[in-house]
């Protein structure tokens, strides 16, 4: 019988640490597979991954990266970093980003931060001057919470590359607006960053949680896990496409 296992990967602080171990017990208590790590980095998975993935013992590996979208990092260092699992076959799934389940945190952390139900939200996400997946997970989120009708406006924005999110607050139609970080784990960028170039201190903007440990994030992860799975069962020859294809060098550390 093939024995299975999922690895959740994310940075290494600890809010991830914390909201990685709350979605891999909610995962092991579903029996989604046989085994289920959690395993971090900090900015060079190949380096910080090296002595953390040997002890994995399975014979199909699934790997999610807890990110809200592809960076540098989870599309080169991390499936060189995987290479480790020399005796496993690595399915590499996709950032949890993408699924339909993030829209409803969303509107939950959005709900939590701002009960007087506001008229406008906004989306920020990392973003990368040479990657285009946080702008399109943003834009696809903000599409679905338009269609849900729930706000009048909604507007997104990006840490490094436009829109950016000094400008949110102007390209929404009111002050009447929550914010939300479309980040997995908090960090420097939802805890400092985000907050000050948004000038809260000027007040009219609630401003909500990241995703962190919600559960329909949980379900999300379950989801990537049984659509690669279904892949898997399909076609074994596209199983370790990106990590026998990624180069041995330390990435940029531009994501989160």
């Amino acid at each position: 019988m093939t024995r299975d296992a999922l690895l959740l990967l994310g940075r290494d602080t600890p809010h991830a640490r914390e909201t990685l171990a709350t979605h891999a017990q909610r995962l092991r208590e579903r029996a989604v597979a046989d085994a289920v790590h959690a395993r971090h980095y900090d900015h060079e998975p190949r380096r910080d991954l090296r002595g953390r993935l040997t002890a994995i013992d399975a014979d199909r590996v699934f790997a999610v990266p807890m990110t809200t979208a592809h960076t540098r990092e989870t599309t080169v260092g991390v499936p060189a970093a995987l290479q480790a699992l020399t005796d496993a076959t690595v399915q590499y799934c996709e950032p949890i980003g993408r699924s339909g389940a993030v829209t409803d945190v969303i509107h939950d952390r959005a709900t939590d931060a701002a009960a007087d139900a506001p008229s406008a939200i906004g989306l920020v996400t990392l973003g990368a001057s040479s990657l285009p997946y946080h702008r399109q997970v943003a834009e696809y989120h903000a599409a679905r919470l338009r269609e849900r009708g729930t706000y009048d406006d909604v507007a997104t924005s990006h840490l490094v590359q436009n829109p950016a999110v000094e400008c949110l607050r102007y390209n929404l139609s009111t002050d009447d607006a929550v914010v939300v970080p479309v980040f997995v784990a908090a960090g420097a960028a939802t805890d400092r960053d985000i907050p000050d170039r948004l000038d809260l201190a000027r007040g009219g903007i609630a401003y909500a949680d990241p995703l962190g440990a919600h559960p329909r994030l949980t379900d999300a992860v379950e989801a990537t896990l049984a659509q690669q799975r279904v892949l898997a069962d399909r076609d074994t020859t596209a199983a370790t496409t990106l990590t026998a294809t990624a180069p041995a060098f330390a990435t940029d550390g531009d994501g989160a």
